[in-house]
């Protein structure tokens, strides 16, 4: 499994997206994705559907966070060492005493593709969680763990990272694997596994905020 460095390794840039379903924030009134959306409130007092930005808001006053600012990142487009081209999106949210932001492609109109999540404080600089976040996709892209083989879709090497799904087709019985951004059934892992009938494996696994 190789690394790819210098001209071969993931280039950034910003890029507009259009055609992804909009929901109304019932508070400031923007026009946001979807996925951007939060339901936000209790049975008691009844939920309503807020942007990022404002839920933070209110996050942030209640928790008594008063120098609290919620950014807004643009999507941005990377390619990844075969020279394909990924557009992540991002998404910021204050969650007890810390803060996450995401980074995810969008595939009909959800989260979906290759996704990372860096963790910070409250107080911590968002563009220095945005820095960290571009190094640990860079660093995800610059490596391709499944090739092509004669045989279909192979393991390149004797490492595979990825994310762990819901497979609707499976009912949930068996997960749906994401690997180098794409998704691999738990049949079409266990038959590229086979490859190494014998060998002895590890199977480790990290909270998504944690780099693999």
């Amino acid at each position: 499994m190789a690394e790819h460095t210098g001209s071969e390794a993931a280039t950034v840039n910003q890029v507009k997206v259009k055609g992804i379903e909009q929901n109304t924030c019932s508070t400031c009134g923007r026009s946001v994705p979807a996925y951007d959306v939060i339901s936000y409130g209790s049975p008691e007092t009844g939920y309503r559907e807020l942007c990022t930005k404002c839920f933070n808001t209110e996050v942030a006053e209640s928790a008594g966070l008063a120098g609290f600012q919620h950014v807004d990142f643009a999507p941005v487009e990377i390619v990844d060492c075969d020279s394909q081209p990924h557009v992540f999106h991002f998404r910021t949210r204050l969650f007890g005493p810390g803060i996450a932001v995401d980074a995810f492609e969008v595939w009909d109109g959800s989260p979906a593709g290759y996704q990372f999540q860096v963790i910070g404080e409250p107080e911590d600089d968002p563009f220095g969680l945005l820095g960290r976040l571009m190094e640990r996709i860079r660093r995800a892209l610059s490596i391709k763990h499944l090739k092509m083989g004669s045989l279909g879709l192979q393991i390149a090497n004797q490492v595979v990272r990825g994310r762990i799904d819901w497979d609707d087709a499976e009912d949930g019985r068996v997960p749906l694997l994401n690997i180098d951004g794409r998704d691999v059934t738990w049949d079409e892992l266990g038959r590229m596994l086979m490859t190494f009938e014998g060998w002895h494996f590890q199977l480790e696994i990290r909270d998504k905020s944690e780099e693999s």
